[in-house]
C-alpha cells in the first residue's frame, strides 16, 4: 500500500487529492492547521489519518513526521498543498504578514520535502501546489505571488536533487471553485476558453496521474490547469 502525506488536506483542493488518493488505496495522512475544517473532516469519517499541524513551523513538521514514520515507515507520495492568501496594497504590507505568507506557502514546501528525505521509497513522488498567479498578476499580490513563483522554481531544484529515485512536478492551478460552484454566473464560465470555471476534482485527477507511475518520465514540470486562461489574449 502507497502511502501519501497532504498538506492542507482537510479542505477544498487538498481534501479533493487526499479523497482522490484514498479511492486508490493509499494510505493517507492529512496535514492541517485549521481546527474547524480538521473536526469536519472527523465528522464525515471517510478513512483520512490527520494531523493538527502547522507547516510554517519546521520543528511541529519535524514532529508529525516522527509518528508517520512509526505508523508507516515510508512515504510514497508528498503532496505540498497547504496556503493562505492575502491581497493588500505594498505600501500597508507588514514585513510580518509577507513572513508569515512566505513560509506557509513556500517555506513549507522546503521543510515538509526534507523531513521526508529519511522516508521516501523507491520510485517515490512530490506534488507541489502552485498558482497561475506564479505566471500573470493582479495590484497587491506580491507575496502571495512571490510565494508561487518560489514553488515553480523549487519544484525544478528539488527535481534536480532528488532524482531519479524521487520525481519532483508541480500543479499551478486556476479559478478553481471551493464552496459553492452552483453560485457561479455564466459569466464567470463563459470568460474560460474551457467554458466552464474549474472545480477541485480537475486537480485531484491530475495530481494522481502525477504522483503514479503513469507518469514516470515526468520530472521537474510546472502544469498550469486553468481552463485556458493564461493563453487568453484580453484587449481593454
Amino acid at each position: 500500500m502507497k502511502t501519501a502525506i497532504v498538506s492542507g488536506g482537510a479542505h477544498g483542493i487538498g481534501k479533493a487529492i487526499a479523497l482522490k488518493l484514498l479511492k486508490k488505496g493509499c494510505a493517507v495522512v492529512v496535514l492541517d492547521s485549521n481546527p474547524d475544517y480538521l473536526q469536519s473532516l472527523e465528522a464525515e469519517k471517510n478513512g483520512l489519518l490527520f494531523f493538527r499541524c502547522d507547516v510554517s513551523h519546521p520543528d511541529e513538521v519535524n514532529e508529525v513526521m516522527v509518528k508517520i514514520e512509526a505508523l508507516y515507515g515510508k512515504v510514497d507520495y508528498l503532496v505540498n498543498n497547504a496556503g493562505i492568501s492575502r491581497f493588500e496594497p505594498i505600501e500597508s504590507l507588514s514585513i510580518d504578514t509577507w513572513n508569515h505568507i512566505l513560509a506557509v506557502n513556500l517555506s513549507s514546501v522546503f521543510y515538509l520535502s526534507k523531513a521526508c528525505l529519511p522516508l521516501f521509497s523507491e520510485n517515490s513522488a512530490i506534488l507541489n501546489i502552485a498558482s497561475t498567479r506564479a505566471l500573470m498578476s493582479e495590484p497587491d499580490g506580491e507575496a502571495y505571488g512571490a510565494s508561487k513563483g518560489g514553488i515553480v522554481a523549487l519544484t525544478h531544484a528539488l527535481a534536480m536533487s532528488l532524482g531519479p529515485k524521487t520525481r519532483v512536478n508541480c500543479i499551478s492551478p486556476g479559478w478553481i471553485e471551493v464552496e459553492n460552484y452552483q453560485s457561479l454566473s455564466e459569466t464567470d464560465h463563459n470568460q474560460h476558453p474551457a467554458g466552464r470555471v474549474g472545480k477541485v476534482e480537475d486537480i485531484a485527477e491530475a495530481a494522481y496521474f502525477l504522483l503514479s507511475e503513469k507518469s514516470g518520465f515526468t520530472t521537474g514540470q510546472n502544469f498550469v490547469i486553468d481552463g485556458g486562461m493564461t493563453k487568453k489574449m484580453i484587449y481593454d
